[in-house]
């Protein structure tokens, strides 16, 4: 019975949306929706600058220096820890010649990685909840200690201000129509000529875009040295489209709602060491033995038909557009 309802909803979303193209297109919103209050985050995002991601208004002949900033992420609390497996975190740091001023600019989760990249379980909703947005962030300052102790703080190049004002605006729009934060990057397997089903949405995924857009303007950017960026990837056969949230409405979906609960289960938050240690056994159950991993991309589920090597994280180099 569940193949035949996993057939009818890939059925219906071809003929809805025609020949499946992949890499499958993230989706922009016309703007940003608000965010639930249930959503909390350990850490406050953008303490210290602008959550909206407005950036300040430099004067048109000013000259501005680029900067690539990397560094381990959650370096704050734990060191280089994250940056040993090569976790890391990127951002843009800017610089005003006229007024000495410093900025940086980075894209992150509004409630950290966990929550964007796992779902909550919650009583009062029938399907699982995320709290996945991720957003811009523009504060004072280019801290050289964070940047520079386990990272990469390197200059880049240099725009005018009236290029600078522009990339503002720019800002402004991705910001607002770019909305969830998205893990993982989806290939059918390692190999150069790999199919790419999903690509992430994330920090480094937003310094591509800004480099990419300066570059458009006329600017010029290079690095002294390669230009590495982390990947976590999911290796899977081509996906099989499940449907949005109306699959935990629906009588006909009811076990396929059940199944997909019951493997997010396996990753949910606040768990003991032995919940734990009893959840990533459930989890490899159903990633390597029933080789399924249940996605959620475009605030619609997935079914990936998992190969080996299954999950990987990678430190791989990604020169300037």
């Amino acid at each position: 019975m569940n193949c035949m309802v996993y057939f009818i909803h890939a059925a219906l979303h071809c003929w809805i949306v025609g020949q499946q193209v992949w890499p499958e297109p993230y989706k922009r919103l016309d703007r940003r929706p608000d965010v639930d209050p249930y959503c909390q985050a350990l850490y406050p995002f953008c303490p210290s600058g602008d959550p909206d991601g407005r950036m300040p208004v430099m004067r048109d002949s000013d000259i501005i220096s680029v900067f690539r900033l990397q560094t381990p992420v959650w370096e704050f609390k734990y060191g280089d820890t994250l940056g040993k497996f090569h976790v890391m975190h990127d951002a843009v740091g800017f610089g005003s010649a006229r007024t000495g001023r410093n900025f940086t600019l980075e894209w992150y989760e509004l409630f950290q990685l966990g929550n964007c990249t796992f779902p909550h379980e919650r009583a009062s909703v029938s399907a699982p909840f995320w709290c996945n947005q991720g957003a811009a962030c523009c504060y004072d300052g280019i801290d050289d200690v964070h940047w520079k102790q386990n990272g990469t703080l390197e200059k880049i190049g240099e725009i005018s201000g009236e290029m600078f004002n522009e990339m503002a605006r720019w800002v402004q729009e991705d910001n607002e129509t770019g909305v969830y934060y998205e893990t993982w990057t989806v290939k059918s397997d390692p190999g150069a000529n790999s199919t790419t089903w999903f690509e992430s949405y994330d920090c480094s995924q937003f310094v591509h875009r800004t480099y990419k857009t300066l570059l458009d303007m006329g600017a010029e950017l290079s690095s002294q040295t390669p230009t590495y960026y982390t990947k976590i990837y999911l290796y899977s056969g081509e996906p099989l489209y499940l449907g949005d949230d109306s699959i935990f409405q629906q009588s006909s979906t009811k076990d396929l709602a059940t199944d997909i609960k019951k493997f997010y289960h396996s990753f949910r938050s606040h768990q003991s060491v032995v919940e734990m240690i009893g959840s990533l056994l459930e989890a490899f159950e159903k990633m390597v033995l029933e080789k399924t991993f249940y996605f959620y991309y475009n605030s619609e589920y997935w079914k990936l038909p998992m190969k080996y090597p299954y999950v990987k994280i990678t430190y791989e180099e990604i020169p300037l557009p």
